[in-house]
C-alpha cells in the first residue's frame, strides 16, 4: 500500500478521543496514547484536517440574539402596556368612525390615542436599546481567546497558525505574553520555570507556577515558556463552558419585583375596568335596544346602531380614563434620574430596571478581597530573634496602605538597628519583585501584594546608622529598598513554587562574595534551616526549643488571620559561591526547579512578618446599615476559612463571641449539606470560604427559589454566570474583567462594599417615589372614572 493509501486508512480508523479525558491527571505517555499523537512530531496536516471536521473550529458559539422585531414585541409584553395599546386602538377607530359618519372629526378627537401611541413608542425604543446591549458579555469572552498559536504540524513548528484551527492532540509552544488558545496539558518546560496568570478564570490573585506534572486551567503566560498538548477546544474548554453558562443564565432573566407587581396590578385593573365598562354599557342598553309593545306583548324589535356605538364609546372612554397613561413614562423617568444619582455615588448602573430592583434587595452576596477589604496587603507584626535562642522580639506595625509614610513601627530602635533586623530588611528588600508608584491620590503596587507590603515595611524600618539613601527613584518612594539593593546585586532567581513554598535569590555583595536570600512559608523554611541568627548577628544551631518557640508564635499569628512569611539566608553556597551568570558550570542546576530545595538547604533563619489585607474602614457601618434595613449579608470568598472568619468578626458580619459553627462553611461543606435552604434561611450573616464559581451559582439559585432578591458581587470570568443569574449582578470596576462587567447590571467604580449599600438605599428611595407616583395616578384615574 502506498503512502497515500496508508494515510487514508489511518484517517479512516481515527476515532475522536473522549471529551471528558482528565489529561491533567495522566502521564505524558498516557496523553500521547489517548490523543494518538507523538509530542516530537505532532499531528500531520491530514490528521489535523480530519480532526477539525470531527471537533469543529476552536471558537465559541455565536448565539443569534433576538431580532429587532422580537425585541419590539417583547416591549409590549406588559399588562398595562397592552391595555393602553388596545384602548388607544379602539379610541382611534371610534374617532375615525365618527368622522366618516359625519360627526365632528376634529384634531381633538385624535389627541388622546395619539398621545398614548407616542408614550408607548418612546417606551419601546428605550426598551429595545437596552435589550440590544444586554448580551455583550458573550462577545467580551471572545477577546480572551487567542487569535494565533505556534503549532507543531508534520514535525515542524508553524508560527501564527489561526487558533480556530487547533484540534485536540495538537502540540503548541507557549511563550511569555501568549494567550492560551485552548485547554492544554504541559508536556515539558523550555525555561527553568513557568508562571501563568489565571486569576480571571479561577479567581486566584497571583500568577501560578506550572510544571509538567499536573496543571489546572490557564489564560495568559506571564513568565517562562513551554510545550503543551491541546486537550479541549471550542465549547468544550473551560472558557466555552462559562460561555454556555452565561447564555443559559441570560435565558432565565426574571421580571423585576416592580414589574411583577405592576403586572399583577394590571391584571386586577383589567378585570375591574372590564366589569365597570360592561355594566355601564348594559345599564344604557335600553337606549339602543327596545321593543314596541302591542296589547302588552313585545311586537317590533328596535335597535339603534348609532346609540349602541355612542354608549360603547362612553365605556371605552371610561376604560381609557381608568388607565394611568403616564405610568410607563413616569417609571422610565424615575429610573433614568436614579442612575444619575447612583453614578455620583460610584455605582454605575448598566440597565435601568436594576435601579428599582436594588431597592427591593433582601440579600447581598459579597466577595471579601477588595470589596470588604482594601486589597492592599500590609505588614502588621514583625518577629525577630532575641539575644538568646529562647527569646523573640515582637514589633507592632501600623498602616493599612502602600504609602510608606502611613503608620510606624512601635518600639523601633530607629537607626540603631541590630544585625538581625538589618538582615530581615535586606532580605525583604532584595528578595522581592514588587514595586510601588504614586498615582493620583493613591499608592499603587505592581507585582505580588505581599511583596509590595514587605517593601513598605522596609521603608518604615529605615536604614542603619551612617547610611545615606541614594535617590535612585524619581519620587524617592522606595529609597531604603534601593539602598539595600545597592549592597547586594541579584545574579540569579529561584522562582517560587508550591512544592517548597519559598523564593530565593543569589546575590553578590560589594566585597565580591555570593550569598542566598530566601523568603517563604515559615514551616517550610524551618524544615530547611539548620541555624538561627541572634540579635547581635551571631549564628547558632537551631535547636528544638527555638523551633518550638517560633512555631508557637506562628500559630498565634495565624490564629489572628495573619499571613506569615519567614526570612532566611545562606553564605556557604558550594558550587554557587563563584556563580556569575549563565556561562557558569552551576547554571544548569538552575534550569531544573527540582534542584531548588537542595540549594535552599542548611539555611540560617532570621525572623518572620505577619501580613494581612485589612478591612475597609467604612465597611463596619455599612454592615450595620444593612442589618438595620433588614438586608442579610453573605460573604462568599475563595480565601481560607480562618482568615475570612477573622475579617467577618472584625467588620460586624459576626458578633465577637457569636457561635458561627453553622454560619461559616467551606464551599464543599455547603454543597454536601443535606438541607441547604434551611441553612440559607438563617437570620444574620453567613460565610462561605474556599468557594468555587459553581458554589456561587448554587447559592444564588437557592436564594431566588426562596423568594429572595439577590445582589451578587464578582470580578472574574468565572463569576460571570452567577452575576448573570442574580437579580442584581455587581461587577468590580477596578479589579473586574470585561466579561464580568458586561454580565453585570451594575459596576462599582471604587470596588467598595459601602457603595453597594449606598446604592441600595438610593434604590429604595426611588422605589418609594415610584410607588407614590403610582398611588397618585391611580387616585386621579379613580376620580376620572367617578
Amino acid at each position: 500500500m502506498g503512502k497515500g493509501g496508508q494515510d487514508q486508512a489511518k484517517r479512516a480508523d481515527l476515532t475522536p478521543p473522549k471529551s471528558n479525558f482528565p489529561a491533567w491527571s495522566k502521564t505524558i505517555p498516557e496523553c500521547e496514547s489517548h490523543f494518538k499523537v507523538s509530542a516530537d512530531r505532532g499531528l500531520s496536516t491530514a490528521e489535523a484536517s480530519d480532526r477539525l471536521k470531527i471537533y469543529g473550529p476552536n471558537e465559541l458559539e455565536k448565539h443569534s440574539g433576538p431580532s429587532i422585531f422580537q425585541l419590539i414585541l417583547e416591549q409590549f409584553n406588559d399588562t398595562l402596556v397592552r391595555i393602553l395599546l388596545v384602548a388607544a386602538v379602539v379610541s382611534f377607530v371610534l374617532a375615525w368612525y365618527d368622522g366618516d359618519e359625519g360627526g365632528e372629526m376634529g384634531i381633538t378627537a385624535f389627541v388622546e390615542p395619539l398621545v398614548i401611541f407616542l408614550i408607548l413608542i418612546v417606551n419601546a425604543v428605550v426598551g429595545v436599546w437596552q435589550e440590544n446591549n444586554a448580551e455583550k458579555a458573550l462577545e467580551a469572552l471572545k477577546e480572551i481567546q487567542s487569535e494565533h498559536a505556534m503549532v507543531k504540524r508534520d514535525g515542524v513548528f508553524t508560527p501564527n497558525l489561526p487558533a480556530r484551527e487547533l484540534v485536540p492532540g495538537d502540540i503548541v509552544e507557549l511563550r511569555v505574553g501568549d494567550k492560551v488558545p485552548a485547554d492544554m496539558r504541559v508536556l515539558y518546560l523550555i525555561s527553568s520555570t513557568l508562571r501563568v496568570e489565571q486569576g480571571s478564570l479561577t479567581g486566584e490573585s497571583a500568577a501560578v507556577n506550572k510544571t509538567n506534572k499536573r496543571v489546572e486551567l490557564e489564560t495568559t503566560v506571564v513568565n517562562g515558556s513551554c510545550v503543551c498538548m491541546v486537550v479541549q477546544t471550542g465549547m468544550n474548554t473551560e472558557i466555552g463552558k462559562i460561555h454556555s453558562q452565561i447564555h443559559e443564565a441570560s435565558q432565565e432573566d426574571d421580571d423585576t419585583p416592580l414589574k411583577k407587581k405592576l403586572n399583577e396590578f394590571g391584571e386586577t385593573l383589567t378585570a375591574i375596568i372590564g366589569v365597570i365598562c360592561a355594566l355601564v354599557w348594559l345599564i344604557n342598553v335600553k337606549y339602543f335596544l327596545s321593543w314596541d309593545y302591542v296589547d302588552g306583548w313585545p311586537r317590533n324589535f328596535r335597535f339603534s346602531f348609532e346609540k349602541c356605538t355612542y354608549y360603547f364609546e362612553i365605556a371605552v372612554a371610561l376604560a381609557v380614563a381608568a388607565i394611568p397613561e403616564g405610568l410607563p413614562a413616569v417609571i422610565t423617568t424615575c429610573l433614568a434620574l436614579g442612575t444619575r444619582k447612583m453614578a455620583q455615588k460610584n455605582a454605575l448602573v448598566r440597565k435601568l430596571p436594576s435601579v428599582e430592583t436594588l431597592g427591593c434587595t433582601t440579600v447581598i452576596c459579597s466577595d471579601k478581597t477588595g470589596t470588604l477589604t482594601t486589597n492592599q496587603m500590609s505588614a502588621v507584626k514583625l518577629l525577630a530573634m532575641g539575644r538568646w535562642t529562647d527569646s523573640l522580639r515582637s514589633f507592632k506595625v501600623d498602616g493599612t496602605t502602600y504609602d510608606p509614610c502611613d503608620g510606624k513601627i512601635h518600639d523601633w530602635p530607629g537607626s540603631n538597628m541590630d544585625a538581625n533586623l538589618q538582615m530581615i530588611a535586606k532580605i525583604a528588600a532584595v528578595c522581592n519583585d514588587a514595586s510601588i508608584a504614586h498615582s493620583g491620590h493613591q499608592y499603587v503596587a505592581s507585582g505580588m501584594p505581599t511583596e509590595a507590603a514587605l517593601k513598605v515595611l522596609v521603608e518604615k524600618m529605615g536604614l542603619p546608622a551612617g547610611c545615606s539613601p541614594s535617590l535612585l527613584e524619581s519620587d524617592g518612594l522606595l529609597r531604603c529598598c534601593q539602598w539595600w539593593k545597592g549592597t547586594a546585586q541579584r545574579i540569579a532567581t529561584l522562582e517560587f513554587d508550591r512544592t517548597r513554598k519559598s523564593m530565593g535569590v543569589i546575590v553578590k555583595s560589594k566585597s565580591g562574595s555570593n550569598s542566598l536570600l530566601v523568603k517563604g512559608a515559615v514551616e517550610s523554611l524551618l524544615e530547611r534551616s539548620a541555624y538561627v541568627q541572634l540579635l547581635d548577628g551571631s549564628v547558632v544551631l537551631l535547636d528544638d526549643n527555638s523551633k518550638h518557640l517560633i512555631l508557637q508564635a506562628l500559630h498565634e499569628m495565624s490564629t489572628n488571620a495573619l499571613r506569615c512569611l519567614g526570612f532566611a539566608y545562606k553564605d556557604d553556597l558550594a558550587e554557587f559561591s563563584t556563580y556569575d551568570g549563565e556561562d557558569h558550570p552551576a547554571h544548569k542546576l538552575l534550569l531544573d526547579p527540582s534542584n531548588y530545595s537542595s540549594i535552599e538547604s542548611d539555611l540560617i533563619f532570621v525572623g518572620m512578618v505577619g501580613l494581612r489585607d485589612p478591612p475597609r474602614q467604612e465597611v463596619h457601618k455599612a454592615i450595620e446599615d444593612c442589618r438595620a434595613a433588614g438586608i442579610r449579608v453573605m460573604v462568599i470568598t475563595g480565601d481560607n476559612k480562618e482568615t475570612a472568619e477573622a475579617i467577618c468578626r472584625e467588620i460586624g458580619v459576626f458578633r465577637p463571641e457569636e457561635d458561627i459553627s453553622m454560619r461559616s462553611l467551606t464551599g464543599k461543606e455547603f454543597m454536601f449539606h443535606l438541607d441547604k435552604k434551611s441553612l440559607l434561611r438563617q437570620k444574620g450573616g453567613l460565610l462561605f470560604s474556599r468557594a468555587e464559581p459553581k458554589h456561587k451559582q448554587e447559592i444564588v439559585r437557592l436564594l431566588k427559589e426562596d423568594g429572595e432578591v439577590v445582589a451578587m458581587t464578582g470580578d472574574g470570568v468565572n463569576d460571570a454566570p452567577a452575576l448573570k443569574m442574580a437579580d442584581i449582578g455587581i461587577a468590580m470596576g477596578i479589579a473586574g474583567t470585561e466579561v464580568a462587567k458586561e454580565a453585570s447590571d451594575m459596576v462599582l467604580a471604587d470596588d467598595n462594599f459601602s457603595t453597594i449599600v449606598a446604592a441600595v438605599g438610593e434604590g429604595r428611595s426611588i422605589y418609594n417615589n415610584m410607588k407614590a407616583f403610582i398611588r397618585y395616578m391611580i387616585s386621579s384615574t379613580i376620580g376620572e372614572v367617578a
